[in-house]
């Protein structure tokens, strides 16, 4: 495999890559990332963009003087808060990502679950500890069905898909998806060969905090059992176990932070985070 060219290996391979919430309130590193999207693009690959939006949502929130509550990392979602969430993100920050593609001479498409029937939604109930109430999370969801019909039309034609995690349920409400879950879910539905979440820390660590370069899924389960995959880290390598169990053939976590990331991974011999595969 390593004596194939890169762009031969990934030649009309389709890789999702996950753009978090932190990583885009910088300049440098929003063209950056938009250069990385027309790069692969123009070398044969169909990236497929998921972004989140946790901290800009937040901003809007507090300016608009809506106040929000977490239980166990996920945000509490009602009525009004549910309409800044969609708003900010098929909105605002979904036109930016795609903005900043075209600027770099890209062709993006901004899109979010509902566009096609492309992502259907159930309700989470999260239950709030052993024994508790479960507590409702208004209007967060999780994929529930995938449809990539209308991502199928367009891959292959030169045009990058940024996918927005908001999708409908079949009461009609909108649901507002962790992107991480999201990102997994369309990935699985695509057949994806690599879903790259890019984060702000290098990948997996070891208990030396040195990266592991690659991890199947018995090796995740074994270092979150013995306490080495602690914190933050679980929900991502769980959303990684859930992407590979429906199809995806690789997922990387690595480190949005470092310039050009997803080509290192993807063009080079180096790579660039922890490689997760079955």
């Amino acid at each position: 495999m390593q004596a194939l060219p890169h762009m031969l290996r990934y030649d009309d391979a389709i890789v999702v890559v996950k753009y978090g919430g932190h990583a885009m309130g910088d300049e440098d590193k929003a063209r950056d990332f938009a250069k990385d999207m027309v790069l692969l693009e123009q070398s044969g690959i169909n990236p497929v963009v998921v972004h989140g939006g946790g901290p800009q949502i937040g901003m809007m929130l507090k300016k608009l003087g809506i106040e929000s509550h977490f239980s166990g990392g996920l945000r509490v979602t009602d009525k009004p808060t549910m309409e800044i969430v969609e708003m900010v993100l098929a909105g605002s920050i979904n036109k930016q990502i795609v903005g900043s593609i075209n600027a770099e001479g890209g062709r993006a498409v901004g899109l979010c679950g509902k566009d096609g029937a492309m992502v259907s939604a159930r309700k989470v109930h999260r239950p709030h500890g052993a024994g508790e109430d479960v507590v409702d999370l208004g209007f967060v969801g999780e994929p529930d069905k995938v449809d990539a019909t209308v991502l199928e039309q367009i891959l292959g034609r030169e045009l990058i898909p940024v996918l927005a995690p908001i999708a409908q349920g079949a009461d009609g409400q909108t649901y507002n998806i962790n992107a991480d879950t999201f990102a997994g879910a369309v990935a699985g539905a695509l057949h994806a060969k690599r879903l790259l979440f890019l984060t702000d820390v290098p990948g997996v660590l070891d208990r030396n905090r040195e990266l592991i370069k690659e991890l199947r899924i018995d090796d995740i389960r074994a270092l979150v059992a013995d306490g080495t995959i602690t914190g933050g880290m679980i929900p991502k390598v769980e959303t990684c176990i859930y992407a590979l169990e429906r199809g995806v053939e690789g997922v990387v976590i690595l480190d949005g932070k470092v310039p050009h990331a997803v080509l290192i991974e993807l063009l080079t011999d180096y790579g660039a985070g922890t490689l997760i595969t079955r």
